[in-house]
């Protein structure tokens, strides 16, 4: 019996990029993680569906534009894609903190939106929520997906969180994938 592969979500500042305490705000300053984009390129190639869930309040913040934005994923998508691969999507919410929006991790709206275009449920239909930070890992368990923690970005100070539900931790996006794509093969 050949499993479902689950859909895969991963946050993007610390799990695909290098995270800054002063933002990304160019995509000058955009720069992998080594080994995620080849990561992320054999999960497309094995088949997973990967979408990107971001929160990027460096734009209610004044610090870059929408524009600037679209530049990054553009970059990010460009490299997926010579390595072979396909982010189905982006989802990011572009408001502050303060702003009260759906959409802002830890709250579900971003996953909710991928949920609406697949016509799925992640009640029933398995996905992977992968972050480095405790609201990504809320996020995803509001929704009803696995949640992974990775140890690049803030994973590292993240782990000693008290978190309320199960996660599985990895030391970075390769690591995830290897171990996904080992058991899914």
């Amino acid at each position: 019996m050949t499993q479902t592969k689950p859909i895969i979500l991963l946050d993007r500042d610390g799990v695909i990029n290098q995270d800054s305490d002063a933002y990304v705000k160019s995509v000058e300053e955009w720069l992998p993680i080594p080994g995620s984009i080849k990561s992320i390129a054999a999960l497309s190639k094995a088949g997973f569906k990967v979408f990107v869930v971001t929160n990027q309040s460096g734009i209610a913040r004044g610090y870059y534009d929408e524009a600037t934005l679209k530049a990054m994923h553009d970059k990010m998508m460009t490299l997926v894609a010579a390595e072979g691969g396909t982010i189905q999507g982006i989802e990011y919410c572009p408001h502050g903190p303060d702003d009260n929006c759906r959409c802002r991790k830890p709250k579900s709206g971003m996953i909710e939106k991928i949920e609406t275009q697949l016509g799925v449920s992640f009640d029933s239909t398995p996905a992977i929520m992968v972050g480095d930070a405790l609201r990504d890992l809320e996020a995803g368990q509001a929704r009803g997906c696995k949640t992974v923690l990775v140890l690049t970005g803030k994973g590292r100070q993240t782990q000693y969180k008290d978190i309320p539900f199960a996660f599985e931790v990895y030391t970075d996006l390769a690591a995830f994938s290897i171990a996904l794509l080992h058991k899914y093969q």
